[in-house]
Formats: structure tokens, sequence, C-alpha cells
């Protein structure tokens, strides 16, 4: 079964390096316990960046392993970032995964929100390759893209309808982040810890990464599913909206970001 991933798109590799903060990366794998030596499993790695930090993390005497189901996004991987410490393989993560061994410290990290109705099924196939002892760190986004001020009536009203018909149609799952915690205590999963803050925090202003990553995130969307927009004759008419508000300054948007990690109970 091939997956339909969401936001495919001949610009996708550079949305995902764009957007990737380095710091942040660091941040949130030093807080669930990523050291140096262990052996790292990336999950759904896109660009491969992501794969690149962790590794270099994990060095000396570890590596990284970036794992993602586009064959195309793990060849951009492999080319720009395959060296020691950073390997890449294309799997699709719903399905066995026990040949790749067993890893110290599992990370899936914006992965979840694309497979709203499996998400449980995909974290549990994931714990087939966490090492007894090894952490799994599990990080998405709650309330995805909902949260702004400074909307006009119509375009608040579209966008939650929109984001309503995503969940209905293509497995999208704005409040993936919430449930996180659920997903590792039910697994068994001790020492859960948590940890909340503001991925996107966007006030004053636009930075060209911002404007890049979301109005790209419109444009494919609607090119890829085609609903209609509540309020709107086009959806083209709906993005020149959101843009509008989108690079006023006045306007503030955030999306809170949850971190949540657990270790595996060693066996007897």
């Amino acid at each position: 079964m091939s997956i339909d991933y969401l936001m495919e798109s001949d610009e996708e590799a550079l949305r995902l390096e764009l957007k990737t903060d380095a710091a942040v990366v660091q941040a949130q794998a030093t807080l669930a316990g990523l050291k140096p030596g262990m052996r790292v499993a990336d999950i759904c790695c896109g660009a491969g960046l992501t794969t690149a930090i962790l590794g270099g993390m994990a060095s000396p005497g570890g590596h990284a392993l970036g794992i993602d189901a586009s064959s195309g996004r793990i060849q951009h991987a492999r080319t720009r970032y395959g060296q020691a410490g950073s390997l890449f393989e294309c799997r699709d993560i719903r399905e066995d995964l026990s040949d790749l061994g067993k890893f110290d410290f599992v990370w899936v990290r914006f992965v979840l929100e694309y497979f709203k109705a499996e998400a449980f099924d995909v974290v549990r196939n994931l714990g087939s390759i966490v090492a007894d002892g090894g952490i799994l760190c599990l990080i998405d986004l709650d309330h995805n893209s909902l949260n702004h001020y400074g909307l006009s009536d119509r375009l608040e009203k579209a966008l939650r309808v929109s984001i309503a018909a995503l969940e209905d149609t293509v497995n999208f799952d704005p409040y993936a982040g919430r449930k996180l915690y659920s997903h590792l205590y039910r697994l068994g999963y001790t020492d859960i810890q948590a940890d909340v803050g503001a991925h996107h925090l966007i006030y004053g202003p636009l930075r060209d990464s911002d404007a890049f990553n979301w109005l790209k995130k419109i444009e494919v969307v609607h090119r890829r599913t085609g609903f209609a927009i509540p309020g709107y004759g086009s959806a083209a008419e709906f993005s020149a909206d959101f843009e509008a508000f989108f690079t006023d300054p006045g306007r503030f948007t955030y999306t809170p970001v949850i971190n949540c990690w657990g270790q595996l109970p060693r066996k007897s």
C-alpha cells in the first residue's frame, strides 16, 4: 500500500529544509534523552536534514538512520546528507521494520498528523525497532493551522471548514499532539514525560521561510484536494485573502508543539 502524502510536491524537500531549525531539533532531542553513542532512527525523515542533525548528536560512537516512503526524498537525502553518521532507507512505516534491527532512540517528529486513522498502530509498529531500555520520542502539532488572530470572519470560517475536510478526506489530524502521551501509555512505556511549546510563533514582519512554508502549504493542499472552500469562488481567491492576512505585520499566528517520550522497559 502506498502512502498518499498530503504535502507531496516537487518543492517538498526544499520546504522541509527551510522550516527545520537545527537548534530546535537539538533541544527537543536532548530533552528526550538523545546522547552520543546511540543508534537513532529518524522516522519519515523527509529531506534528510533532521537525520544529519541527529546523527551528529549521536556521534561519536553512534549514528542515525533516516526512513521515508518517498524514494525521491531518500535519494535527495543520500546525495545531500549521506555521510558517516547518517544513512537512509526507503520504507513504509506501516509495514514490518524488524529487519532494520533495534534502535536506542526512535524519533517520530511531525509524522502522526498524516496518519489520523492508524496513528496508534503506526506507533505500535515503530515500537518493534525500539531496543530494550530505548527511548521512543513522539513530537507533533496540536490545533494545527487553526490559531490565528486578525482573520476576517469569512477567512476564519473557511480555514476551519477546510481543516475539518482534510480530517474527513485525507486522514489528516490537526490534533495529533494531544494524543501522543496516550499512545506511549497504552503501549506500556515507562518514565513518560511531555513538554509543550510553540512551534509557530509569528508576529511582526514575516520571515521569508515562514512565508514560503505557509503559502506553499495552502497552494499544495488545495491543488491536491480540490474541494470547494466555503465563502470563496475559487482556491486562488482564498489563497490571495490568506496571503493578505498572513503578510500583515499586525497578525498573530501560533501553533503548539508537544514533545512526548518514554522508555521501553527492559525484559527481565
